[in-house]
């Protein structure tokens, strides 16, 4: 369905220009928990991702070449994003940028830089009080990735490690530091059934996102899959597990991914997807979406029932009225793939 545009739009766009975008991707998550066997299961059995040993009451864990992606460390402590720039100058402006705003910057000392596997890296948090790094240098590691279980592979790159989603009690107080300071661009928005404000740093329709729940913390963080069939198995393993999906299969609205949710150890989400739409940051216009937040699915099951019903009775309408979103293009085929598709279709 056409984006639909208002004045709001212009102003916002304007309100861009002149900033510099210089956070790149999502780099990397850390988390704090004491379930650290628990979260080695989730992030391998079911996520399919690579465990890397590294004691001392750490878990981490690889998605594709670079050293480590997800990080847990044993005990109690808020999640951590990790934000990548380009270089160490990047770094440099934008601390500076961020002190000169009255934000407290700390110069990550040479230990922990090392335990994140990068070259140099700031800490500060938002005017919420979330924890943030930003980074450049990430290493990459000796070997090929090799999955926890068999997947095709996670969609990352330029793209980033995924996407993440916090919990918020008023975004207007947290706009202008994602978008004015940190340089996010605003990707869309919308009023209904909650607040909720989308926001990309490259390609990826979003790799961060504000829910205006009335609460704090993260509400998910997102990781992406090469194949459609990947999330399917993976959610018939977290269909095995007694409490262990929040949200069922389904398909989003504004970035076209079709995922699931599970339950962390930790008490948010881990969204599990395919298929996201890749947007041009050079041309995209921020919009405000008027469908809800999922096309069908996405059965809400950590909801009691009557919040259940409302965001079903959303998805209904949508269905009634026919919205639609267009599928991922396949990749061309050729040659003997070419006349495979033949014969089967034969």
């Amino acid at each position: 369905m056409c984006p639909k545009t208002d004045p709001c739009d212009k102003a916002m766009a304007a309100s861009m220009e002149g900033v510099p975008m210089a956070v790149r991707a999502l780099g990397y998550m850390v988390v704090g928990s004491d379930r650290l066997d628990e979260w080695d299961d989730l992030a391998t059995r079911l996520l399919g991702m690579q465990r890397v040993d590294r004691g001392g009451g750490t878990r981490a864990f690889r998605m594709d070449d670079r050293r480590q992606r997800l990080v847990v460390a044993d005990g109690a402590g808020a999640p951590v994003m990790g934000w990548e720039v380009a270089d160490a100058a990047a770094l440099d402006a934008l601390a500076a940028r961020l002190e000169a705003a009255g934000m407290a910057v700390a110069r990550g000392p040479r230990r922990l830089a090392e335990e994140r596997h990068v070259a140099g890296l700031i800490a500060f948090r938002d005017p919420q009080g979330t924890a943030l790094e930003a980074f450049w240098g990430a290493a990459t590691a000796d070997t090929p990735f090799a999955p926890g279980r068999p997947i095709s592979g996670f969609r990352t790159g330029p793209l980033g490690m995924g996407h993440a989603v916090l919990h918020v009690a008023d975004a207007d107080a947290l706009i202008p530091f994602y978008r004015d300071l940190l340089g996010f661009r605003v990707t869309d928005w919308a009023r209904h059934p909650y607040p909720l404000h989308f926001f990309h740093v490259n390609g990826r329709h979003h790799s961060f996102a504000l829910v205006g729940s009335g609460r704090t913390g993260l509400h998910h963080f997102m990781v992406e899959l090469g194949s459609l069939d990947d999330v399917g198995q993976g959610h018939d393993i977290a269909g095995q597990e007694a409490g262990r999906l929040a949200y069922g299969l389904g398909r989003h609205t504004n970035d076209h991914m079709t995922s699931f949710y599970a339950n962390t150890p930790s008490g948010f989400f881990v969204e599990y997807g395919w298929g996201a739409r890749v947007i041009d940051p050079a041309t995209w216009a921020p919009y405000e979406m008027q469908d809800g937040p999922s096309l069908w699915g996405h059965e809400r099951f950590h909801l009691e029932d009557a919040a259940r019903v409302r965001m079903r009775a959303i998805r209904m309408e949508a269905a009634a009225r026919g919205v639609r979103a267009p599928d991922p293009a396949p990749p061309p085929l050729t040659g003997c793939a070419w006349a495979d598709a033949v014969i089967a279709r034969e």
